[in-house]
């Protein structure tokens, strides 16, 4: 572990999206943004300019109760024009699964019994998905049904992150072992290990690049193809990360403050500090080289622009 110290730019927020609910989840597709809240739907922005463009609702369910309460929304996806819902059943822990074009379809109920905690589209007539129970599943929309299910670990899932061209995933876990996947098959074709020592919140992957947020307080670099690591050490639980288009640089949540501190990749030089954050990070993502959105445990959504040379 090496990392080399310079003058790091302090930087506050440079706008702020209000939204219904806390952020659970958000994506990036093609300047929309699509936001994953817990009040039962998710809200879909323009990236530039922040205009509000829709919002998608889904039923409400029931509690252990009888009582009617809106669903928290885990994750979302955008892919030509349809989007991709996932949210909780309020029954025995199992998921509902929405795709949503012009109309409102639900491919998963509780009565499947599957225990989902993330899903991204593959393509229009597939569906990627991360089990409680850290296994990858690709399934077929048109016939609900899943073309392979894998079990990578014993380990509790915690995320995955797609490559850019959806041929592979990384999928993280609590023991902080990582597993690179390809997509259409579900062989494992690599096991990333040695940077993380606990639970790997979130991944992100880049360029061929990996980075991991870990409860140890390291955000982990790896490259997917050599299996090749490092790690940057934080000073308190690293939550959240995310890499730049071009992998140079990385973003982690660095400290208490819910601060995120940005890093040349390579050089592991911290170049920026963007403060302001009001609470626990879920997600970070880069739009370009510059621009940042963040989405924590409240209704606010960061906005940052670096202004770095």
């Amino acid at each position: 572990m090496s990392v080399y110290v310079y003058a790091v730019e302090t930087l506050m927020p440079t706008g702020t999206i209000e939204v219904n609910g806390t952020v659970k989840d958000m994506v990036l597709v093609e300047d929309r943004l699509v936001v994953a809240t817990d009040m039962g739907h998710i809200e879909i922005y323009d990236a530039s300019t922040k205009q509000k463009l829709k919002e998608i609702a889904i039923p409400n369910i029931k509690d252990f109760m009888g009582d009617l309460l809106p669903a928290r929304v885990l994750s979302a996806d955008l892919l030509h024009g349809k989007y991709l819902l996932l949210s909780d059943s309020g029954k025995g822990g199992y998921s509902n699964l929405f795709v949503y074009d012009k109309t409102l379809k639900q491919i998963l109920s509780a009565e499947d019994k599957k225990a989902i905690i993330k899903a991204r589209f593959i393509d229009d007539k597939h569906i990627l998905l991360g089990y409680l129970s850290n296994e990858v599943a690709l399934l077929d929309i048109v016939h609900k049904k899943e073309l392979y299910r894998v079990q990578l670990s014993e380990s509790k899932f915690s995320d995955f992150a797609l490559s850019e061209d959806k041929s592979q995933v990384v999928f993280s876990c609590e023991s902080g072992v990582l597993s690179v996947v390809d997509v259409q098959s579900g062989n494992i074709l690599k096991v990333l290990k040695g940077q993380n020592v606990d639970n790997v919140y979130r991944v992100d992957f880049k360029h061929g690049m990996i980075s991991g947020a870990g409860q140890d307080q390291r955000g982990a670099l790896y490259d997917a193809k050599n299996g090749k690591g490092d790690y940057i050490k934080g000073s308190f639980l690293i939550y959240s990360t995310a890499l730049s288009p071009s992998a140079k640089n990385v973003a982690f949540s660095m400290d208490e403050k819910n601060n995120i501190s940005i890093y040349n990749r390579i050089s592991k030089a911290k170049i920026a500090l963007l403060k302001g954050q009001k609470s626990t990070l879920n997600v970070i993502l880069f739009q370009d080289e510059h621009r940042l959105f963040s989405g924590s445990d409240d209704s606010t959504i960061m906005i940052w622009d670096l202004q770095t040379k």
